[in-house]
This record gives structure tokens, C-alpha cells and sequence, in this order.
């Protein structure tokens, strides 16, 4: 195989996740699907799928997963036993925005009110933890004019390396009779579920208790006897 370029390298990796990524969000949809991560080893590939409903996935006795194998490995001309696809079930579906936006999607789909829906979700990602969660949705929505309806719960930061660390972002577009309708839905995490592990934001102060006074005990000090 011929050498390739730092830059080209990255490109060429960030096409690679850009393309599966739409792939298993289209193949996967009903399955819940949240994400995926690739790992590369010397040997082979493995990518991790994360979704709600991994048994579906699998499929009966791994017929589903074995189907996604094998696709992958075709589409991206892997060699034969180099990629291995596994899932992961999510930890938490109410604090992954890809799997609220999703619910929220198939909600408009069955004809659910457009606040009821944005209502629910915010209550369920607000009930498994989650910070602050903000539901914009944009659209026809009702009536022949276009409008944003934008919901908003608890604490929210848009800024920072905290946004990076603490914010699930996830977008969706959902084709309703009266045209495209656009969601986005962003989840502030719980200091203890930041993508980086456990870690408190910048601002945190912890004020400890102050220690009690402990009075020394006397101690009796022997006094020479003046001698005469």
C-alpha cells in the first residue's frame, strides 16, 4: 500500500466516519442508533455501534450484524476478516441527543402535536439526569408560513471548552406532508457523564467545612529548684 500524507490521511479518515455514520443512521433508525466509534488496530478495524435496542441489531442468532459486516467491508474494499462491527448498548437513552431526536422524530411522524412531542422529550432527558435540554424545531409547522419553535429546561452553556465536553448536539430532518420540518436537540451532561469521564466544570466552586478549633492541652512544664 502506498504512503499517504498526514493531511490526506485525516481527510480521508474523516469521509470514512462521515459516510458510515449517515449509513447506520439510515440503516438503523428504528434500532435506536446513537453513534458509532472506530478503532483502528494493526490487525483489523473494529467498529462499535451504539444503540438503544441492541438485540435488534444483531438480529436473530447475529444474521443483522454479519449483513452490516460485510457491507462496510465491501463498500470500503477492507480485506477479507479486517473489520469487525460490534454493539454496545447505551447507558443512558435520555441523555443521548441522537436518541431523543430520533424519538422525537418518529413522534412527529405519528402525528403528535409539535409541543407535546418537544414537552415529552425534554421531560424524559430532564428525568435520566440531564442538566438543561434545548429543543429547537423549524418549519412548517403550522399554517402555509415557516417558523422555529424553540423549548428550553434547565442550564445551558453554548460556550467554551465546557460545550465541547458537556454538550450532546443532534439534528434531524423529518418529511411531513406540508414540507421538511427541521429538529435539532442539544443536552447539557451531568458533571459525573461529560464525554471526557467524571469532571466538574470550570466554575465549580466546593466550599469545605471549616475544621473545628482544637485547644492544645496543657502541658506541665517541670521548674528547676533554686538550690541554696
Amino acid at each position: 500500500m502506498a504512503a499517504i500524507n498526514k493531511k490526506r490521511k485525516f481527510v480521508a479518515d474523516g469521509v470514512f466516519f462521515a459516510e458510515l455514520n449517515s449509513f447506520l443512521t439510515k440503516e438503523l433508525a428504528e434500532q435506536g442508533y446513537s453513534g458509532v466509534e472506530v478503532r483502528v488496530t494493526p490487525t483489523r478495524t473494529e467498529i462499535i455501534i451504539r444503540a438503544t435496542k441492541t438485540q435488534d441489531v444483531l438480529g436473530d442468532k447475529g444474521r443483522r450484524i454479519r449483513e452490516l459486516t460485510s457491507v462496510v467491508q465491501k463498500r470500503f474494499n477492507f480485506p477479507e476478516n479486517t473489520v469487525e462491527l460490534y454493539a454496545e448498548k447505551v447507558a443512558s437513552r435520555g441523555l443521548s441527543a441522537i436518541a431523543q431526536a430520533e424519538s422525537l422524530r418518529y413522534k412527529l411522524i405519528e402525528g403528535l402535536a409539535v409541543r407535546r412531542a418537544c414537552y415529552s422529550v425534554m421531560r424524559f432527558a430532564m428525568e435520566s439526569g440531564a442538566k438543561g435540554v434545548e429543543v429547537i424545531v423549524s418549519g412548517k409547522l403550522r399554517g402555509a408560513r415557516a417558523k422555529a419553535m424553540k423549548f428550553v429546561d434547565g442550564f445551558m452553556v453554548h460556550s467554551g471548552q465546557p460545550s465541547v465536553d458537556f454538550i450532546d448536539y443532534a439534528t434531524r430532518n423529518v418529511l411531513m406532508r406540508q414540507g421538511m420540518i427541521g429538529i435539532k436537540v442539544k443536552i447539557m451532561l451531568p458533571a459525573e457523564n461529560g464525554k471526557r469521564g467524571k469532571m466538574p466544570l470550570p466554575d465549580n466552586v466546593t466550599i469545605l467545612e471549616p475544621k473545628e478549633d482544637v485547644t492544645p492541652a496543657a502541658v506541665p512544664v517541670a521548674v528547676p529548684v533554686a538550690t541554696l
